[in-house]
């Protein structure tokens, strides 16, 4: 026993190892869709969910397109002047759909298709959440029948998705400005690349419908520009009446006056004129010449013939207005629906499924501290990880007591043989022969990896014994002896004659009533009775020499106290539980242990649903 007493520990109770950081590899990427498989599944079904209901209760939406083109012209003084090449730049022709687009376009159909008193029109393309839930309703009692679907009639009038409730009539201004919108909100007026081309496409339920509002709306931007050539020409050509009375009046005038200085015979043209009563004017005639008047009413006379030009253009201007655009393309009816496009959505709702489920993953793993991987207890703990424990039943997280010898070739029992040579090759300075396995709580599965352990050894040709030193939960001698052994504080003496025979199983048991009956717990008596137990006897061969001991220690749960006695061993293994153990909590488990000296050989995972590609069967 002197051998068990020099161990080697480490310079300061709270050492802290230095972890080399990894980067995340191919096995962190698969193990963590792996645990988080059904979160990105239900996320994706959810999206998926979400899509249908949209694509059944979303009417179909058809889009008409008409195409018309702006011809440039050229102004009247520019016509007759040879060959010039005149271009609208992208400001004029952007000014052009602005007009397509106003409100002026949009009452000239609204009031020639009548469609402010169209309830067809005026329905809205995308119907509120409880009309869409209303559709909803529809859909499955065509698909399941009424008398299926009259349980949830009530359900359905609980949440207010049953008929609708009565609105009060809405007045003209109003109706005319729903159907404005209505009407701008499913117009789309567009520039064919660089050309004068434009498109002018028209989405509503109706096929139809959206057909003749494009050609309306084609023809209104076509007649507008008419109407508003005609209205300019109108209102210069009233301005140019108006202009040729007057200069008319001043011709004639004019003329008046030449033709009264002609009359009067006085040809004569003098420097000096005399006034009525004798006196110079210092030069300046105080009477026109001839002359004079004659200039005056030929200039008259050019600018009046001037205007009746400009007037008669205007005249026939009013009579047949040009428009400067024209509808190329006219727009019918389409045979396929626009919108939904259920293939689309459910592409896209796929993919932002799967996005939102990896980031409700990422949300998950961020605030998730449990342990969940070997990297996770190096990073955070800085001790190695022995082993991975696969879940072996669903119903019983803590496992079987005899897993490796009732599936000797399962993934478990391979498993838990790679942790036993992971522990017989920790780094002490002698064979691990005394060993300890604790945990955090009492629910843990603590139990059946010492028996499972404990059988390991014993079929390799090892004489095994099992200490169920957890006094207050007394789980290994209740599974293994049953609950009377572990309740009966009757001992012999010495303590080594009350070690039995594990019934059915491969190695030797000393119940927790023993332990606790004879204190056990305190390292000099345990101490003690290892040396005992393992002290070779000629004349009791049978309770003697025991090659390994694996004593089932009390969890932190049950104080620090009870956790000093694995100082006296050879090393102690810590049973964590997979997403169940928090960090925090396994930290303070391990400082317990250094604290008291005992030397931490490293944490089994038990029940891990994701397991490293270095611990997995392969």
């Amino acid at each position: 026993m002197d051998r068990m007493l020099p161990h080697q520990w480490p310079s300061t109770t709270n050492q802290q190892v230095s972890v080399s950081q990894e980067f995340i590899g191919l096995s962190d990427i698969t193990g963590f869709f792996r645990r988080y498989i059904g979160t990105i599944i239900a996320c994706l079904g959810a999206a998926l969910l979400v899509a249908w209901f949209y694509n059944s209760t979303t009417d179909p939406a058809f889009t008409a397109s008409a195409q018309i083109l702006i011809e440039p012209k050229l102004p009247q003084h520019l016509q007759e002047g040879g060959e010039v090449n005149l271009s609208l730049d992208t400001a004029q022709v952007e000014s052009q759909i602005a007009v397509m687009q106003s409100e002026k376009i949009a009452a000239m159909v609204l009031d020639q298709l009548k469609l402010v008193e169209d309830p067809n029109f005026n329905r809205p393309q995308a119907p509120i959440l409880p009309e869409r839930f209303r559709k909803m309703k529809t859909l499955l009692i065509d698909a399941f029948g009424a008398k299926q679907m009259a349980r949830f009639t009530s359900l359905w009038e609980y949440f207010g998705l049953g008929l609708p409730e009565p609105t009060a009539p809405l007045t003209d201004y109003q109706k005319f400005r729903r159907t404005m919108l209505t009407f701008r909100n499913g117009l789309d007026v567009r520039r064919v690349g660089v050309s004068y081309a434009i498109d002018i496409s028209f989405t509503s339920v109706d096929p139809e419908g959206a057909a003749n509002i494009a050609n309306a709306t084609a023809n209104a931007f076509v007649r507008e520009q008419i109407e508003t050539k005609a209205d300019a020409a109108k209102e210069g050509g009233a301005w140019l009446e108006k202009r040729l009375q007057q200069l008319r009046a001043e011709m004639n005038a004019a003329m008046a006056k030449a033709q009264e200085f002609r009359s009067r015979h006085d040809y004569s043209v003098g420097n000096e004129v005399k006034k009525e009563d004798g006196d110079s004017m210092d030069g300046v005639n105080a009477v026109p010449t001839l002359e004079e008047l004659e200039v005056t009413a030929e200039t008259y006379q050019k600018m009046y013939e001037s205007f009746l030009q400009a007037y008669t253009n205007s005249v026939s201007q009013q009579s047949y207005p040009v428009a400067d655009a024209r509808v190329i393309t006219a727009a019918t009816a389409p045979l396929y629906p626009s919108a939904p496009k259920p293939k689309l959505m459910l592409a896209f709702a796929a993919i932002a499924g799967i996005i939102l489920g990896i980031g409700v993953a990422l949300v998950r793993q961020t605030l998730d501290w449990t342990i969940r991987s070997p990297r996770h207890i190096r990073d955070n703990l800085g001790i190695e990880c022995v082993g991975e424990l696969p879940l072996t039943n669903k119903r019983r997280d803590s496992g079987y007591v005899d897993e490796v010898k009732r599936h000797p070739y399962s993934r478990y029992s391979q498993s838990l043989r790679r942790a036993r040579t992971e522990i017989s090759l920790a780094e002490t300075n002698h064979q691990v022969k005394f060993l300890g396995l604790t945990a955090i709580s009492d629910n843990s599965s603590k139990s059946s990896v010492a028996s499972n352990l404990a059988t390991l050894y014993s079929m390799s040709g090892l004489k095994t014994l099992v200490i169920d030193a957890d006094i207050r939960r007394s789980a290994t001698t209740m599974r293994l002896l049953g609950r009377a052994v572990a309740y009966d504080k009757q001992c012999q003496d010495p303590a080594r004659l009350n070690i039995i025979r594990a019934p059915g199983r491969p190695f030797d048991m000393l119940p927790s009533s023993v332990v606790d009956g004879r204190n056990l717990l305190a390292p000099r008596n345990m101490e003690a009775f290892l040396e005992e137990v393992t002290a070779f006897d000629l004349a009791d061969f049978e309770l003697a020499a025991y090659d390994v001991v694996i004593i089932d220690l009390p969890t932190l749960a049950s104080g620090a106290d009870e956790l000093i006695v694995g100082s006296v061993l050879d090393g102690v293994v810590i049973v964590a539980e997979w997403g169940k153990t928090h960090a925090e909590t396994l930290r303070e488990l391990v400082r317990t242990l250094q604290a008291s000296r005992t030397h931490v050989l490293g944490v089994l995972l038990a029940n891990a649903r994701a397991m490293t590609s270095k611990h997995r069967k392969a």
